[in-house]
């Protein structure tokens, strides 16, 4: 592969400098480093691409798609910063012009200042017991009077119970819960320690397995789940209007 990623925390933002030729070849690989990244929920995620030669203009399109999974879920945003002439020429294309585009990093910081606010979060170790989904209730019932969103206590204790509850009968790993109050949105996210995907509702009627990640879905606007070091999130978010 012709292409390199480093990444590093810069006060509760992670900074992924990316190097080399980009090709549409390269694309995947670079689409499965930022997921990873996504999944350690920054407050925003600042791409350097100054040291980014694009060989195929098309490849652009991983920064679109990871753009869009961030707007759906942390709900950060993601800024492109200093891209080369010819880069930046293809960028003016229709399909890039929803891309936060900066011509330094230093501009890029600059406007995450201006826009930065405190983003209420709280989080919790579980043991994948029998009493962890009574724990995830009461915790995201204590979000929900903590940011005052009562509304939300019904299906955010519904979800997080769910989400937990899937862990303790399938993954048997420690995990922990996270809601976060962003714009629009109440996230509830839970990673554990199994990199097995979430299992699908059952095809039988008859069958009780996986009817939690069915009222999950009924309950939220939206929901998915990602990769992340050391297993999965499995995260979903519901509209606080």
């Amino acid at each position: 592969m012709s292409i390199e990623t480093l990444v590093r925390a810069e006060v509760g933002r992670l900074l992924v400098t990316i190097v080399g030729h980009l090709e549409l070849a390269d694309a995947a690989k670079v689409r499965n480093r930022l997921m990873k990244c996504l999944a350690e929920q920054p407050e925003a995620l600042l791409l350097d691409v100054s040291a980014l030669d694009v060989r195929e203009p098309l490849a652009l399109a991983v920064f679109s798609t990871i753009a869009r999974q961030a707007e759906r879920w942390p709900g950060i945003p993601v800024l492109l910063c200093a891209p080369r002439p010819s880069a930046r020429q293809a960028l003016r294309l229709a399909a890039f012009r929803r891309l936060l585009v900066f011509a330094s990093l230093e501009a890029a910081r600059a406007k995450l200042d201006d826009d930065r606010r405190v983003r209420p979060s709280l989080s919790d170790e579980l043991l994948p017991v029998c009493g962890a989904a009574r724990q995830a209730r009461d915790l995201a019932t204590d979000a929900c009077l903590r940011w005052n969103l009562p509304h939300l206590i019904a299906p955010a204790s519904l979800i997080a119970s769910e989400l937990v509850s899937n862990v303790v009968d399938h993954a048997h790993t420690m995990m922990t819960l996270r809601l976060t109050l962003r714009h629009r949105y109440l996230y509830l996210s839970l990673r554990d320690g199994s990199p097995e995907p979430p299992r699908p509702a059952p095809t039988n009627p008859a069958s009780a397995g996986g009817r939690g990640l069915m009222l999950v879905k009924a309950c939220a606007a939206s929901w998915d789940w990602l990769p992340c070091e050391g297993g999965k999130i499995v995260w979903a978010a519901l509209r606080t209007a």
